[in-house]
């Protein structure tokens, strides 16, 4: 092959095939094959006789190559079989060994298999462990909060149930008992829900009914605040020596200091003993609830439900009873419910976040403050006692001033006040339509008599009056007025105290009190006292005595009213010069009062001139006359002297008026009686006997009863009179019918139509 390898250039193309065959490997012989079929036809047959004489070649190498050998196997051969003796011994001592060796091993064998068993055991055990160190924090961590659910710590149950999914539970999820304990959770969730939510259930239940307890203790606190601000105040006004007039008297300042004194420590002790709302109810619920839903991230939930529920609860706190109006304490149970209610939102809106927002507080005291408005509108309406509208401001005003220390605004409650302040003064004025009416129903309607000087001073402390003539005359002596007028002056000071009661604390400056008092004090004398005033002048029993009283009394009224603009100046310091005080109308209700019972004098003195007119009885056919006037005549002209006398305490017009309206009343009822249709004849002796009460009355004119008269002003009333019966004593028809129409005339005041009704007589 080395030979043929050299020449390898040289040989044929099967040559070079074998050879690539012989020194290629067997999978790539395909391609040097395929050359072999390429070639030309029956190329192959030469190739197979090639390979053929190749085999041929290489047996014969093989079998020189055995034949080199064929001794040393020989030896080989019979040296095995010599060693095949020393084996079959060797494999007997082996076999030997072996089965001494088996039976020596086999306490070995079982005592490693006690080593592997325990080995194992071990490795489990110490894998239990490792998986049980890893699941007992899981296991703790679940008891504790199976014992915080027992114990009713809701939210350091969720806390751990928040520690168990994302710490815990990752660890052991691969086990069973995790997978327990994952699908109870939401279970657990669930009742921590229900059960705070039946918490909250019962806190809202509780709050509703402590509502009464906590506004009372609210409105106590801000009633002791504002009194013992009120007391400071009024210490430091002493202090600069400003004065406080209490029932119109001054109050010494040490007795003053002592009361405030009094005051402070009272108002000390009663701020020891009282509550605050946190003293009054536990929040713990309501928190407990906030905190839960939160974790539970469902807190719109729970503040839509607080909400929802807090506004029907306050739905039922604003409705009222329907008899609230009636006492004093059912309106304080009313504003106490309604601080009670707020000052629970405000303590909620303090110490949460998001449960209760100032925008809903807001909402909801702006639909309440309507609803408040409009009930103590309505039930303020029907209090007729002055006394409890008082009591109903000022609840009122510890109510707005308590709720405006929370944070809410209450200008529209003090508005309230404003309308409530009218008709407390129309109370007012009703009662002291009554007080007055009682004090001229008691009245005597005489002078007030004094005896001594302690009488005097206590007349003179009671009304303002001052006549230095009076004062110089001795005991016993009268003031001019009646018993009626100090106590209406006192009164009239009374009801102004009164109203000033309610403009007290109401926030409003010196100038609108003042202006207030002067208002209502007007109505009180314009209204009230002018119509019980005029009831009592209009009333049968008054007689002519007791008006003339009257208005005398309604003059010194009149004169007083400006000591009541004083009163009301040392009250409010806001002085009468300024542009906008309000003055008082007293000066015109006293000159209506007393024109009206001037009026009442007319007419009462014309009546009873009728009276004693009626009693005539003259006898027109009587042919001589009696030679003295009629009897009737002569009592009511004694009857007007007496009357007229009592006029001298009035105004001179007044007295003038009422002696020339009587005359002239008494002119015309005399020339009604001598024209009367029904009279169908008249003799001369009764015009002579007329004659006789008309002279009477002239004289009557000309004696002058009232003092004031000019000439014979008084004596015209009965002109008339005289010039008809002068024309028909004298018969003098010519002089009458020669001068008719002349200004000189004689009987220029007879009337052509009298003087014939009577002529036809």
């Amino acid at each position: 092959m080395a030979e043929s390898s050299e020449g390898l250039g040289t040989v044929p193309e099967h040559e070079r095939i074998l050879q690539e065959i012989e020194s290629t490997d067997t999978a790539c012989v395909g391609p040097t094959l395929r050359s072999v079929y390429d070639d030309q036809p029956n190329a192959h047959k030469k190739f197979m006789e090639k390979l053929d004489a190749c085999i041929r070649n290489h047996d014969k190498e093989i079998e020189k190559m055995c034949n080199f050998h064929h001794q040393g196997f020989v030896d080989a051969i019979t040296e095995l079989l010599k060693v095949r003796t020393d084996a079959e011994k060797l494999k007997v001592q082996v076999t030997d060994t072996n089965r001494r060796f088996q039976d020596a091993g086999k306490e070995v064998i079982v005592h490693t298999e006690d080593i592997i068993r325990c080995r194992i055991q071990q490795r489990n055990i110490t894998t239990v462990v490792e998986k049980l160190q890893l699941c007992l924090p899981v296991l703790e961590m679940y008891s504790k909060l199976k014992e915080q659910m027992s114990a009713k710590r809701y939210y350091s149950a969720l806390k751990t149930m928040e520690q168990l999914e994302n710490v815990y539970f990752p660890w052991v999820s691969q086990y069973r008992f995790c997978q327990l304990m994952i699908e109870n959770l939401p279970k657990l969730r669930e009742d921590i829900k229900e059960i705070s939510m039946s918490d909250l259930k019962d806190f809202l239940e509780s709050i509703r009914k402590h509502s009464d307890k906590i506004g009372e203790t609210a409105m106590k606190q801000a009633q002791h605040q504002k009194t013992f601000s009120v007391s400071l105040q009024k210490q430091n006004k002493m202090k600069f020596g400003k004065n406080m007039y209490i029932n119109h008297d001054r109050i010494p300042e040490e007795r003053n200091e002592t009361v405030l004194k009094h005051s402070l420590e009272e108002e000390d002790e009663n701020e020891e003993e009282v509550l605050t709302v946190q003293d009054l109810v536990d929040f713990s619920p309501v928190y407990r609830c906030l905190h839960i839903y939160s974790v539970l991230g469902d807190e719109e939930t729970f503040e839509n439900y607080y909400r929802k529920q807090r506004k029907k609860q306050a739905r039922l706190v604003l409705q009222p009873q329907s008899n609230m109006h009636e006492t004093v304490d059912g309106y304080r149970r009313y504003f106490t419910q309604i601080v009670g209610f707020f000052v629970v939102e405000d303590h909620i809106l303090h110490v949460t976040q998001g449960l209760v927002t100032r925008a809903y507080t807001d909402e909801l005291w702006n639909m309440a403050l309507s609803k408040i408005i409009a009930v103590l509108r309505a039930h303020s309406s029907y209090c007729t006692d002055p006394d409890l509208v008082l009591e109903l401001k000022n609840l009122i005003v510890i109510f707005a001033d308590t709720l405006q220390g929370y944070g809410f605004p209450v200008n529209r409650l003090f508005d309230l006040l404003f309308e409530i302040r009218d008709q407390y003064n129309e109370t007012l004025l009703k009662k002291w339509a009554g007080v007055f009416r009682d004090i001229f129903e008691e009245d005597n309607y005489s002078p007030i008599p004094i005896v001594n000087e302690e009488e005097y001073k206590i007349v003179i402390s009671k009304f303002p009056f001052q006549d230095p003539d009076l004062e110089k005359q001795s005991f016993p002596k009268k003031f001019p007025m009646s018993q009626s007028v100090p106590h209406i002056y006192i009164q009239v000071k009374e009801f102004i105290y009164a109203s000033l009661k309610f403009s007290e604390s109401l926030h409003r400056s010196s100038t609108e009190i003042d202006d207030m008092l002067r208002k209502s004090t007007n109505l009180l004398l314009t209204r009230t006292l002018s119509s019980c005033l005029l009831n009592l002048i209009r009333k049968p029993h008054i007689g002519l005595t007791e008006l003339v009283q009257i208005i005398i009394n309604t003059t010194h009224l009149e004169q007083a009213c400006k000591y009541l603009e004083d009163f009301i100046t040392n009250i409010t310091n806001i002085s009468q010069e300024t542009v906008h005080t309000t003055r008082l109308y007293g000066l015109s209700t006293f000159k209506d009062a007393r024109h009206a019972a001037e009026g009442e004098i007319y007419t009462k003195l014309n009546q009873k001139i009728d009276e004693f007119v009626q009693l005539a009885d003259y006898d027109w056919t009587m042919s001589e006359p009696d030679g003295r006037a009629s009897g009737y005549l002569m009592d009511l002209i004694n009857f007007l002297r007496s009357i007229f006398q009592v006029f001298t305490h009035l105004p001179g017009k007044v007295a003038q008026t009422a002696c020339m309206s009587a005359c002239q009343h008494l002119s015309t009822s005399l020339m009604q009686m001598l024209l009367d249709s029904e009279l169908k004849q008249i003799s001369m002796g009764a015009v002579q006997q007329f004659n006789l009460d008309v002279i009477q009355c002239e004289l009557f004119a000309s004696s002058e009863p009232v003092p004031g008269f000019q000439g014979d002003t008084l004596q015209l009333a009965f002109i008339d009179l005289r010039q008809l019966l002068d024309l028909f004593m004298v018969w003098d028809w010519s002089t009458y019918l020669a001068d008719y129409g002349q200004p000189a005339s004689k009987y220029l005041r007879v009337n052509p139509n009298t003087a014939l009704t009577l002529l036809e007589n």
